[in-house]
């Protein structure tokens, strides 16, 4: 998995593994920056109430996917059954196809701090918020 920030997106590249897991078509997701509500280094709590439609979900294994929840719809890929704050990425957004996206990657810390920054050059009015 892949994260860049470039034109005013965050743009999401999901190896072909990534997306036979969770069942995803595509190669990437494209979210708007100024959508972007929250970024923190979270793995949500999760209810058994949540649809899973398409995805794959192996307790202490895996949850990929999209997922229907309370708030809308949402795209996983936690691929550790540890609940390890540092290593989950969780994105908050206003609008568009998800409302929420959580990855698992040792690389977290670094995603976030790239998309504060591009968030941060947003906001300045700057072009490239790489």
């Amino acid at each position: 998995m892949h994260l860049t920030t470039l034109d005013s997106n965050i743009k999401i590249q999901l190896d072909p593994s990534e997306r036979l897991w969770a069942f995803h078509l595509s190669r990437q997701i494209e979210v708007p920056l100024d959508t972007v509500e929250s970024v923190r280094l979270e793995r949500p709590e999760t209810t058994w109430n949540e649809l899973r439609a398409p995805g794959t979900y192996l307790p202490g294994f895996i949850r990929a996917g999209t997922y229907y929840t309370q708030r809308g719809r949402e795209f996983w890929y936690v691929n550790k059954a540890s609940n390890s704050t540092p290593n989950c990425l969780c994105l908050d957004i206003s609008e568009g196809y998800y409302k929420r996206i959580v990855l698992e990657s040792g690389l977290a810390g670094n995603w976030r701090a790239q998309i504060q920054r591009a968030l941060t050059s947003l906001e300045a009015g700057n072009s490239d918020p790489t």
